[in-house]
């Protein structure tokens, strides 16, 4: 059952996938339909599950749920990892590789490997003052005050 992100508590679960290129404005709309008619029938053994999701910056998908009304199962999760695979194969992009930092360069958001942002933060081409994304957030909570971040205060800081 979709309900409207911002209503959702602030404990609900999330789940972060970004995408390795900043997609058009017309592929996010299709991806947002798409989200929303999983969201609409995403269950667990049956059971509706209180959910919603939110793009951000034409890169990120963000599902959350109410773990309260419902708690996700591994079938539910199941279901949406291949509902996410679809979406990377209809739109040739990877949103599941974990292996890669996005963050921010001034407004510009900027995508790497694992590998080249560790190079660049040798490098001094990122700095622990570089925003990145931190998508190992949990909840919603966190992600409001952890997500975008100082790599500094991140995981990313073992790198500097």
């Amino acid at each position: 059952m979709y309900v409207p992100f911002e209503t959702l508590p602030e404990d609900s679960r999330i789940w972060i996938y970004q995408s390795n290129r900043k997609l058009s404005d017309e592929e996010v709309h299709s991806i947002e339909t798409q989200c929303r008619e999983f969201v609409e029938n995403w269950s667990a053994h049956g059971t509706s599950l209180e959910a919603s999701f939110i793009t951000k910056y034409n890169r990120f998908i963000i599902f959350a749920i109410n773990q309260d009304f419902h708690a996700a199962t591994g079938c539910s999760i199941d279901a949406s990892v291949h509902f996410i695979q679809k979406l990377e194969q209809e739109f040739q992009i990877e949103l599941l590789d974990k292996m890669n930092v996005t963050y921010r360069v001034g407004e510009h958001i900027a995508h790497k490997t694992l590998i080249d942002f560790k190079k660049m933060a040798k490098e001094r081409a990122v700095t622990a003052n570089t925003i990145v994304f931190n998508n190992l957030v949990n909840t919603i909570e966190e992600w409001q005050d952890f997500w975008e971040i100082p790599a500094s205060e991140s995981w990313h800081s073992r790198f500097f």
